[in-house]
């Protein structure tokens, strides 16, 4: 039998992972230890699926209070380009959020956005282990003050939490 192994099994095991609420929340704790009061009903998911087409899908998206937004994705192959499908994923997120809260974006109100926060948890091996990606840095190579998305790197070295 000439079967190929599964590349996306970590990927498929993070997602399994966070499916369940009561992960999310150790997640979101890790994130945010001074919110001592959030719970799971606090939470919404909002992870992007993707399961008839090739259009773009991500590892997991969540609200918290309706305030705020975490993308993360589990990335075992070092690419920046995990900022450019970050950047997407919040394009697609905040467009279903429009929708769902009936909001009209050619309308003049200001539109109401979840503030949105991008993580990246890196499981391979890599020697420079950067703290932060930014858009403007790593594909401009200079600060640009018209766009700009930063990053938040974890790496799960700490061995005592739900991301190591």
């Amino acid at each position: 039998m000439n079967e190929k192994a599964k590349t996306t099994v970590k990927d498929s095991v993070f997602v399994s992972l966070f499916e369940q609420l009561e992960n999310t929340l150790d997640l979101y704790k890790i994130l945010h230890p001074e919110d001592v009061s959030v719970t799971k009903e606090d939470i919404k998911n909002v992870t992007i699926q993707n399961i008839f087409t090739n259009a773009d899908y991500n590892d997991l998206g969540f609200c918290v209070r309706n305030k705020l937004v975490i993308l993360v994705e589990a990335q075992s192959t070092w690419s920046y380009n995990i900022i450019i499908r970050s950047l997407l994923y919040l394009a697609d997120t905040w467009n279903r959020e429009i929708s769902r809260t009936n909001q009209d974006k050619y309308h003049s109100t200001k539109l109401r956005l979840s503030k949105p926060e991008f993580y990246v948890l890196y499981t391979g091996n890599r020697v420079n282990k950067p703290q932060w990606l930014s858009l403007s840095k790593d594909f401009f190579k200079e600060y640009n003050p018209f766009l700009d998305i930063n990053i938040k790197m974890l790496y799960g070295e700490t061995g005592n939490d739900i991301i190591s």
